[in-house]
Order: structure tokens, then sequence, then C-alpha cells
């Protein structure tokens, strides 16, 4: 991911929170049948190895992850919003400016490992469920023991699991750090006047980061 210095997040907490804060990510792998991707929902495992390690889940039938060796790449899209030029105070004075777009994202990278054991899937849906049910604020949050054991053990034989563990994780956060601190708290409170989510939170982001 091409990263000026200006827009790089490389502390490992504010990457894990990134994650699980959009843990709806993609998987990407590459292979003698070219390059394919999966969107799935992640759980982060942040103590289980130096930068922490993946659990995903995938189809059975979708065999790309068990086609294709080597790197795999798992891409985290975070909040994200346009930035009208109408914010800068220079371009009332001389128009000398152009639209942009902030956003942040995480890449991580690392080798993917399948598994088919009841006992591991149970273990990965039990925490995915959990992870998943807290953040949909259930107040009487759905657990995967709700469903029929034998359910379960058919649901079980459509799934493969995936596991891995993070060689190399990296964050993009851009948000401006590369303009004056009047360009950047004038996009963001023009943005801030916008309704969406992403729109609110990159303005915030914006109004707390540093210009460098």
């Amino acid at each position: 991911m091409y990263t000026p210095r200006a827009f790089a997040e490389d502390r490992l907490p504010v990457l894990h929170e990134a994650i699980r804060r959009h843990p709806f990510g993609t998987l990407v792998t590459a292979g003698e049948g070219g390059i394919e991707a999966s969107h799935v929902p992640f759980v982060l495992a942040p103590d289980e190895g130096p930068y922490g390690t993946l659990y995903c889940h995938v189809a059975r039938g979708n065999d790309h992850v068990t086609r294709h060796v080597g790197e795999a790449l798992s891409i985290f899209a975070g909040p994200h919003a346009y930035i009208s030029p109408n914010g800068y105070p220079g371009k009332a004075e001389h128009h000398r400016e152009v639209p942009t777009w902030n956003y942040i994202a995480v890449h991580v990278y690392g080798r993917p490992e399948t598994f088919t054991e009841p006992t591991l899937l149970r273990a990965l849906l039990d925490r995915l469920t959990a992870q998943s049910e807290k953040d949909a604020a259930q107040p009487l949050p759905w657990q995967v023991g709700d469903a029929p054991a034998e359910y379960l053990t058919a649901m079980y034989r459509g799934i493969v699991g995936i596991r891995i563990a993070i060689d190399r994780i990296e964050g993009k956060w851009k948000l401006g750090q590369n303009r004056t601190d009047a360009d950047r708290i004038g996009a963001a409170t023009l943005l801030a006047e916008r309704t969406g989510d992403d729109e609110q939170a990159i303005a915030a982001a914006m109004l707390a980061a540093r210009n460098v």
C-alpha cells in the first residue's frame, strides 16, 4: 500500500482497534488460477504471535485458499469520505485547490492455514458470534448453542476455518496531515455538516489528527 510518511500509522494497538471496529474484511490470495478474493468477517486474536492472528471461515466450496499458496492479504477498510476544496481557506483566494478522498485502511499479510476440526470450528464460531452480536447491540445475544446440535454438525461440514498468523501489518490514516492546520480544520468542519456516519467519523479523525 502506497503510504506517504504523513499518513502512516504503525502503532499496533491502533491498528488492532481499527480491525476490531471494522471486522468485515477482504481476503485476497493469488496462485496459478490468478487473484481471488472473499469478503468475510474476521476475528482478531491480538495476543497470538508478535502481531496477532486473524481467524475467519469460508464455504467449503470456496476453495481459493486451498488452491493458492504463499502470502495472503487481508484488507480492512475503515471510514472514508470525499473532501471538497470548499473547506480550504485558499480556495476563496486563489482557487488552486482540488478534491481528495480521506480514509482509514489496514493491510494485513500472512500465510493462511485451513482447519476443519469441529471443535476448532465451534470455537471460531463462538468468538465470531459473540463479537458480532455485541456489535449489533442485541439485548439477548444469539449463541451458537441456541441451534440444535445435529444442525450444527451439518453446518460444520459445509465450512473451512482459516487461521492467518500476522507476519506484517500496515495502516494508512489519510486525514489531511500533510496540509496546514487551517486547511485540515476547515475541510473537517465542512465535512462535519454532512450526516453520514463515515463523514462524521472522518471529520472527527481529521480534527484529532496533527499535521506533519
